[in-house]
C-alpha cells in the first residue's frame, strides 16, 4: 500500500487524511481509518444495491421487448450488472463487510407505487439510489429510463473512476465501457421507438416521468458531506456540475429524437 507521509505531531488519521487530501491513493484495506472505511463502504454499498435493483427492475421486463434482439441486449444489460455488483462487493469484503448476506433473498425487484414521490432520500432496507424505488412500465419505459439513468451512470462512474482507493478505481474503469454499451443500446432501442407509429408520444410521456426522478439521483446541489469526501479523495466535483453535465447531454440527445 501507498504510505501516507509520517508526522510526529500529527495522529494516523490525520496523516492519511492529508496524504489522501494531495491526491493520494490506496491499494489495500490495511492503513484505512474508521472514517475513511465508513464512508468508503457507503459509496460501495449505494453502487451495488443499485446495479442489483437496476438489474432486478429491468429483468422484469425482458419479455415485454419487441424481438428477439432486443430481449437479447435486456439479457445482457441484466447479466453485467449484477456482475458489476459482484466486483464490487468483493471489495466490500476485504473491509468486512457481510458479503453473504447479498447472497440470501433480498426484494431487489421490489418498487413503490408509480406516483410516489420520494425526492432524493433513501428508503427501505437498502443502499439503492431513490431512482430504483420507482416502477417500470412496458418496454418503452424500460429503454427511456435505461438511457437516462444510462447517461446519469456515466458521469457518476467517471467521478468514481478517481477515488483514493485504487482497486475499486480499477474495478469502475473495467465497469464504465460496458455500462456505455448499455446505454448505446438503449438509445438504439429509442431510435427505433421513435420511427414507430405512436412512439414518440409514449416515449416523451416516459421522458416527462423519468427526467425528474433521474436528476434526483445526483443528490443535492451543494452536499454538506462534500467537503469530507474530497478530503478522502473520495470525491472530486460537486453534484451540481455533475447534474449539470448530465442535463446538456440529455438536452442533446431529446433534441435528436425530438423529444424535447
Amino acid at each position: 500500500m501507498n504510505q501516507p507521509p509520517n508526522s510526529a505531531d500529527a495522529d494516523a488519521s490525520m496523516s492519511l487524511e492529508d496524504y489522501l487530501a494531495r491526491g493520494g491513493k490506496l491499494t489495500a484495506p490495511g492503513n484505512a481509518t474508521a472514517r475513511y472505511r465508513g464512508e468508503l463502504l457507503r459509496l460501495m454499498a449505494s453502487f451495488v444495491d443499485s446495479e442489483l435493483a437496476g438489474s432486478a427492475g429491468f429483468a422484469d421486463v425482458i419479455n415485454d421487448a419487441p424481438g428477439i434482439k432486443p430481449r437479447i441486449a435486456a439479457a445482457r444489460i441484466v447479466l453485467e450488472k449484477v456482475d458489476h455488483a459482484d466486483k464490487v462487493l468483493t471489495l466490500m469484503g476485504g473491509f468486512g463487510a457481510d458479503t453473504a448476506r447479498y447472497a440470501v433473498h433480498h426484494p431487489w425487484s421490489a418498487r413503490l407505487p408509480r406516483e410516489a414521490s420520494i425526492g432524493q432520500s433513501r428508503h427501505g432496507s437498502d443502499m439503492r439510489l431513490s431512482v430504483f424505488h420507482y416502477p417500470i412500465q412496458g418496454w418503452v419505459d424500460a429503454v427511456v429510463m435505461n438511457v437516462l439513468m444510462g447517461l446519469a451512470t456515466e458521469i457518476q462512474l467517471e467521478e468514481l473512476t478517481r477515488v483514493s482507493y485504487q482497486p475499486l478505481a480499477e474495478a469502475f474503469r473495467e465497469i464504465a465501457p460496458r455500462e456505455a454499451r448499455h446505454t448505446a443500446l438503449g438509445i438504439e432501442g429509442l431510435g427505433e421507438i421513435v420511427a414507430t407509429d405512436g412512439g414518440r408520444e409514449q416515449a416523451r410521456a416516459s421522458v416527462d416521468y423519468w427526467h425528474p426522478r433521474v436528476a434526483e439521483s445526483f443528490g443535492a446541489a451543494q452536499s454538506t458531506r462534500f467537503g469530507t469526501l474530497a478530503r478522502l479523495g473520495l470525491r472530486h466535483r460537486q453534484n451540481s456540475e455533475q447534474l449539470a453535465d448530465w442535463q446538456h447531454r440529455v438536452t442533446e440527445l431529446l433534441a435528436r429524437f425530438s423529444l424535447v
